[in-house]
This record gives C-alpha cells, structure tokens and sequence, in this order.
C-alpha cells in the first residue's frame, strides 16, 4: 500500500485518539460487559448487547486507527523549503475574483479534511488546482456548484 500523507497534527490527533480507546474505552466496555454479565441471562440483557456492540465498535476503530498509522506520511510543512510554492501542509490565503471575499484554507490529509474549519483534503478539485501555485498566480476550478476563480494572495508554512 502507498503512504498516505498527513500533517503532524493529524498524525497526533490519530495518536492521540488511539491511546484514548486502547486506555480509556476499551477498559470501561469490559467493565460493562463484565457487569451486565452479572445480571444473569444474556439473551435478553440489552445492557450485554449495547456493551458488546459498543465493544465492537471501539476494536473495529483501534484496528482501523492502527492500519492509517501504519501508512501515513508525516509531512511537517515548516521543515519543507517550498519557495513561496502551495504544497501540502501549507495554509493559502484566497481572494475568491467572483464574490470579492478572502478564504483561507490549509491543504491536509484525507482523514484530516474538515471544510467548515479550513482544512481541505490534497485530493479536492480546489487543492488539486492550488498545489504548486505562487503568491499572485489565478486559479479556476470546476466545483459542483460551477466554475471558481481565485487569486492566491498568501502562502505560509505554519
């Protein structure tokens, strides 16, 4: 499988998320499930059953967690000498030409992508049009609500 690339943050945040589950959830369903045990018959104890989906879900999430890491790329964007260039990991500051309005978005991992924080996957139509454009350069696009026009005003490598 290729490596897939992720900021640092995303990276830590996965990490982050993995050590919760595997310290924190994962302990306390056993605990439910071993408690729910307790109160006898199984077959229709809802408390067993929600316990062990929830079980199910958490191992599912922890194995899911552990394959992404196992194929990620950490990209740090403030160690890459891009020359001004938008690359993965830097954050660009738009002036859209049709609404006269600036927006600023930071180019990211997949898993990372979150439209209404400013973080936008590198395999959108916007990222795929931004990536190795300079300060001044004009981009279009073709997004499902039609044609974009944007000016690259900033590039930074935060």
């Amino acid at each position: 499988m290729n490596k897939v690339p992720m900021t640092v943050r995303g990276a830590e945040l996965l990490r982050e998320e993995l050590q919760k589950l595997k310290s924190v959830d994962r302990p306390q369903v056993i605990q439910a499930i071993a408690e729910a045990r307790a109160h006898g018959d199984l077959k229709e104890n809802a408390e067993y059953h929600a316990a062990k989906e929830q079980q199910g879900f958490i191992e599912g999430r922890i194995k899911e967690i552990e394959g992404k890491l196992s194929h990620i790329q950490v990209i740090d964007v403030t160690t890459v000498n891009a020359h001004g260039k938008v690359v993965f990991g830097a954050t660009v500051e738009l002036y859209d030409v049709s609404t006269e309005a600036s927006i600023t978005y930071r180019i990211v991992g997949e898993d990372e992508a979150d439209i209404s924080a400013g973080l936008i996957s590198y395999t959108s139509p916007i990222a795929r049009a931004l990536i190795g454009k300079h300060e001044g350069d004009e981009v279009s696009f073709s997004a499902p609500s039609g044609d974009k026009y944007y000016e690259v005003v900033e590039v930074r490598y935060v």
